[in-house]
């Protein structure tokens, strides 16, 4: 792993920077770099009758499980105050990440793949990609790669596997279980048999020692080989 200083993880829901980035930001956070979960938006209960009360209640918890999984893996935590129903042009987002990037001094940066499923997924990889290209062309190193989740997979090609050991892997699931989506209690979507099979895969596919998590480069930005 390349020595850097300065992490982040964007996810455009909550659990998606910890599904993407996690296992990368428990190594650099040991390594000595602050790491950050990014969160662009949060979920919303799915009621409608819900009152203001309840939602109120149930974002703070959300945002509760923010701190906890990211307090579990080294990293600290972001919400950008958006919602899926204001979500910003994509100029606007972008402008607003590149200023946080220079701000913050980001080394590498960690995001969805665009082939996705969510359209908010794609605004984010739109977003980000548009930020990093345009501080790449004014002589920024700052890197970005793209994290695999179950929503991301089209056109998804797996070109950097990462080995983990058991109590890393131990360390990442800790976080992930912090959020009640990821333990059944959201949507009927087996996270908990999945990922853990996913690093069999991976490691499988890779003929690596170790369970693997992957990463794919952004080629359209990168002009040379690491």
């Amino acid at each position: 792993m390349s020595k850097v200083q300065r992490v982040v993880s964007i996810g455009a829901h909550s659990l998606d920077a910890e599904l993407m980035g996690g296992p990368l930001l428990l190594k650099y956070a040991k390594q000595g770099a602050h790491c950050t979960c990014m969160h662009v938006t949060q979920g919303r209960l799915e009621d409608p009758n819900a009152t203001k009360e309840e939602c109120d209640a149930y974002l703070k918890e959300l945002l509760d499980q923010n701190q906890r999984a990211a307090a579990k893996l080294g990293a600290d935590t972001l919400w950008l105050g958006y919602v899926s129903s204001n979500m910003p042009t994509t100029e606007v987002f972008s402008d607003r990440l590149e200023k946080y990037f220079i701000d913050e001094k980001v080394d590498l940066v960690i995001t969805h793949w665009r082939g996705s499923m969510h359209p908010r997924h794609i605004n984010t990889h739109d977003a980000v990609v548009r930020a990093v290209k345009r501080m790449r062309e004014n002589g920024s190193a700052i890197k970005l790669l793209y994290g695999e989740t179950f929503e991301d997979l089209v056109g998804f090609i797996p070109q950097a596997y990462i080995g983990l050991e058991d109590a890393e892997i131990e360390q990442w699931y800790s976080a992930l279980n912090e959020y009640t989506v990821f333990k059944g209690g959201v949507n009927d979507f087996p996270y908990q048999q999945y990922y853990p099979t996913n690093l069999k895969v991976r490691q499988i596919e890779s003929n690596h020692s170790k369970k693997c998590v992957c990463y794919m480069y952004a080629s359209l930005i990168e002009n040379e080989l690491w």
